[in-house]
């Protein structure tokens, strides 16, 4: 099925597309966090860029930085994984407003873990959800994990995936607004074969 396809042909020609699909899914997205804290969420238009997989990490402000970040299988017609990856400070701020309170100092507590996760699983649920009816397709995520790490250490996850499949790779940067800005970016990475589903649910072929 995929013979005559590559991910370079799918990033450079069917860019436009997939940058659309990343604002609806990023816009699906800032309105569940919405509901979910229960206030005004604002969201600024995302920034969708094909990247090489090595410029990642310099693009999300540092290898070094330590970030939150929230990965999830995905099953079902496509198969892939979806990671969302978020400021550690943002990450203290979503939590803090979710639960009400102020943030702890240092290390995250018990808590704060699990309602980050849960945050980090509303959101990326609705960003698959978009990409379902838009698609037609069947997007089954699995539960999701959490890490606070490095980036480069989180990154490493996709990394590995991406050995497979080529060194580009499609970043959206998502900027939150309530009473500080939150940046956040989604990593969607379909195999070949998914990306080629996905494109034919929308009408288009290869």
């Amino acid at each position: 099925m995929t013979e005559n396809i590559t991910f370079e042909k799918v990033s450079t020609q069917y860019y436009d597309v997939l940058k659309e699909l990343g604002n609806i899914g990023a816009g699906n997205a800032t309105t569940a966090l919405a509901q979910m804290l229960s206030c005004k969420v604002d969201m600024k238009v995302p920034k969708v860029r094909l990247l090489n997989f090595n410029e990642v990490g310099e693009v999300m402000g540092g290898e070094e930085q330590i970030v939150v970040g929230i990965y999830l299988a995905i099953e079902g017609d496509i198969s892939g994984s979806i990671m969302f990856i978020l400021e550690q400070s943002a990450g203290k701020a979503l939590v803090s407003k979710l639960m009400g309170m102020t943030p702890s100092e240092g290390e995250y507590t018990e808590i704060e873990l699990s309602a980050m996760k849960e945050i980090g699983n509303i959101i990326t649920g609705a960003y698959l959800n978009s990409l379902a009816q838009m698609t037609n397709l069947k997007i089954i995520p699995s539960v999701p994990s959490l890490s606070i790490d490095m980036l480069n250490a989180i990154l490493s996850v996709p990394a590995i995936e991406f050995g497979i499949m080529g060194d580009q790779i499609l970043l959206i940067q998502t900027r939150f607004t309530d009473e500080v800005d939150l940046n956040g970016y989604f990593i969607l990475l379909p195999d070949l074969e998914s990306y080629e589903k996905m494109l034919k649910g929308l009408g288009l072929s290869i």
